[in-house]
């Protein structure tokens, strides 16, 4: 038996603005133990027992800072896959594609455990236990889902009604009196997002229920490229025929319409973390009842949620708030409207703010850089890049820029020169001059980089040669 976890990692985090934006989503926020969510669901499933492989289906623009986080913590060194999206077409796009592509290489009796990147599960021995229920109903070419016994009427939450391992019927998020009717009854279930099935199993369901989206992502399959090595794979989905795709869930794609799909009632801890409210509920409270994360000075202060990381709040005369500080972006927000952060969200996206999309650090295949300071015609940034790293060789029409070297050792390509470039030496680099930025130590490389010019957009770029092609 081969079993094979695949971690979903998509979704905006809208509801977790300012911290979740869209090139930093929700899977990558850190909790205070300070592991990430998508770090913990790849742990959860390597834990899983007979497990050698980690899929992940993932935006193509996640995939290097998603090699980070499992860098970080795959001790044991499972095999990585990779599945690379273009741009997201929901879920039953992803688990097609998972199941296309696992059928083919291990065969279609293959066991896929389909895990959500953004969730939070607390006992690892009772959901593995869960899933050894699961692959024995799988086994009987069952679709299995798991249901998370209720404890409270939410509202955020699908239900599933069931009897034992059946499903009578999934149900829609509900009304908060519908929600304590559903508690009382005993009867329903949380609908977590998580499966279990052989591979053949939800193709040949795909195929009767919604054999459209199957058809478009065998073609999307067949034209998309792919790169492999030890332990690692690497589907790379074509834009063209990805887009053909139609955009629609799992769960109404399939979940709903097929007679062979079968549930696991189970207590694991979990939480999908859909608001602040939830994350903030993962720290201990004061006497007060105040959740407090990073920097925070309280007077005459109740039952607020407050984080604070890189800088000194003072919170007075307030209750039932929640408080998120971040370095370009503050949210203030009653309590009771936490789920209604995602507004705040949209209503930066249409506007074409950027502070839906990026935090003031960026991250890059090589390393990261921080906006420190901006203006007319200047632009102050903090680079890292991480040893053996390298930028692409490039060349900017509009700006010039200053290098200052502040730790490690700098190789740089200027025009027709290349120089070493060591800590409290600088360098020039002048507009319509190729270029390019090398670590070649051991040690991370930090510098400030000065721009100047009349035009300082990150699309002013010009490049020649990249080994990170997509980047």
């Amino acid at each position: 038996m081969r079993l094979i976890p695949t971690i979903l990692c998509g979704g905006a985090g809208s509801r977790l603005w300012p911290v979740s934006r869209e090139m930093h989503p929700k899977p990558f926020i850190r909790l205070a133990d300070g592991q990430s969510l998508l770090q913990k669901a790849f742990l959860r499933g390597a834990a899983l027992t007979g497990v050698t492989e980690i899929l992940t289906v993932a935006n193509r623009e996640l995939f290097f800072k998603t090699e980070d986080e499992y860098r970080e913590i795959n001790g044991a060194k499972l095999a990585t896959s990779f599945i690379l999206e273009p741009f997201g077409r929901n879920t039953a796009a992803a688990v097609a594609t998972a199941a296309l592509h696992i059928a083919e290489k291990y065969g279609p009796d293959t066991l896929m455990l389909i895990l959500a990147a953004d969730h939070l599960i607390d006992d690892q021995t009772s959901f593995s236990n869960a899933v050894d229920a699961a692959i024995t109903l799988a086994q009987q070419e069952k679709i299995v889902t798991f249901g998370i016994e209720p404890d409270a009427p939410e509202t955020g939450y699908g239900y599933i009604e069931a009897s034992g391992n059946k499903v009578v019927r999934f149900v829609e998020k509900p009304s908060k009196e519908i929600a304590e009717e559903y508690l009382k009854s005993g009867n329903f279930l949380w609908n977590s997002g998580m499966f279990c099935f052989m591979a053949g199993t939800m193709l040949q369901a795909m195929q009767q229920h919604c054999p459209d989206i199957l058809a478009a992502t065998k073609l999307c399959l067949e034209k998309s490229r792919v790169a492999t090595a030890r332990s690692f794979m690497q589907l790379d989905l074509d834009s063209d025929t990805f887009a053909q795709v139609p955009d629609n869930s799992i769960d109404y794609a399939v979940m709903e319409k097929s007679s062979h799909v079968a549930v696991i009632p189970c207590n694991i801890g979990w939480s999908d973390i859909g608001s602040w409210s939830a994350l903030g509920d993962l720290t201990t409270p004061d006497q007060q009842g105040n959740r407090i994360e990073g920097q925070v000075t309280l007077h005459d202060v109740e039952n607020c949620y407050i984080q604070s990381k890189e800088r000194m709040v003072g919170v007075v005369g307030v209750h039932d708030l929640i408080i998120v500080d971040t370095p370009d972006a503050l949210l203030v927000v009653n309590k009771s409207r936490a789920q209604d952060v995602k507004h705040i969200y949209a209503t930066l996206k249409a506007q074409g703010n950027n502070a839906h999309k990026l935090h003031v650090t960026s991250h890059r295949p090589w390393g990261t850089y921080t906006v420190l300071e901006e203006g007319v015609n200047f632009k102050i940034k903090r680079i890292e890049v991480k040893p053996g790293a390298s930028l692409s060789l490039q060349m900017h029409h509009h700006r010039s820029e200053h290098w200052i070297v502040v730790k490690g050792m700098a190789k740089v390509i200027n025009g027709e020169q290349e120089l070493l470039v060591g800590v409290n030496e600088s360098t020039y680099i002048p507009a319509g001059h190729k270029h390019r930025l090398i670590n070649p130590g051991v040690l991370s490389l930090v510098m400030i980089e000065v721009q100047s010019g009349e035009y300082l957009g990150e699309d002013d770029i010009v490049r020649f040669d990249d080994m990170y092609f997509r980047c």
